[in-house]
């Protein structure tokens, strides 16, 4: 048992009356460290520990497709990233007549960088196709916020929207000077760009010489 005790007695003043016999103090901190065990269960039990967080990553998947769906596929709607050096995206469209990569623009992870690149090319693709229901995405995500609609059928709805057949494909390729860091962040705005259908893979030679390329030019 904590306690502190004071002692206490009678004293007498140099050449004056003795004072009167101080009582003794004692005070029991045993019901405080109770109490702070108390506290620290309340708080273990009440507080939601860190949620360990995954991302999603398509991966291509091995199977037998014909050339000239893919073919027709990359230059009708795919976007090609390739992930260089010093935080620079370096991408390209396939032309549709050649079906070779066009000229190579160079960009970066800024807000009006690659983010408004994606943005603008999905949505032009989705209202060539007559698919005006992209925008739609904030407002069901506001909706669920406001609990008009539950967490399943928003989910199903976005999903829906994002994985229309004529949305935007993303390439991703990332070359050796790039940074770990560079995928994850070009990930998060397939999150934030609410691309559906994206996938990494190997960057080829001739994609390292567009890189190159793209370098040299002079802003």
């Amino acid at each position: 048992m904590a306690e502190i005790e004071g002692g206490g007695g009678g004293h007498h003043k140099k050449g004056g009356k003795p004072h009167g016999k101080k009582l003794s103090t004692r005070v029991d901190f045993t019901p405080m460290v109770d109490l702070g065990f108390l506290l620290i269960t309340f708080f273990m039990l009440t507080t939601s520990m860190n949620k360990p967080k995954t991302m999603e990553i398509n991966m291509p998947v091995k199977k037998d497709i014909n050339i000239e769906e893919i073919t027709k596929v990359k230059a009708s709607q795919a976007i090609t990233l390739l992930l260089a050096e010093n935080d620079k995206i370096v991408y390209y469209y396939i032309n549709e007549k050649t079906g070779e990569p066009e000229t190579p623009v160079i960009t970066n992870f800024s807000k009006s960088g690659i983010r408004e690149t994606l943005l603008s090319r999905n949505k032009e693709l989705l209202d060539r196709a007559n698919h005006n229901n992209y925008d739609s995405i904030p407002i069901l995500k506001e909706m669920f916020r406001l609990n008009q609609i539950p967490k399943q059928e928003m989910i199903d709805r976005i999903f829906a929207i994002k994985s229309n057949p004529s949305a935007l494909i993303v390439v991703i390729k990332a070359d050796d000077k790039a940074k770990y860091k560079n995928l994850v962040d070009i990930l998060d705005e397939m999150l934030i760009c609410n691309i559906g259908r994206y996938a990494i893979v190997d960057i080829t030679p001739i994609e390292q010489e567009l890189i190159k390329t793209a370098m040299a030019v002079k802003p």
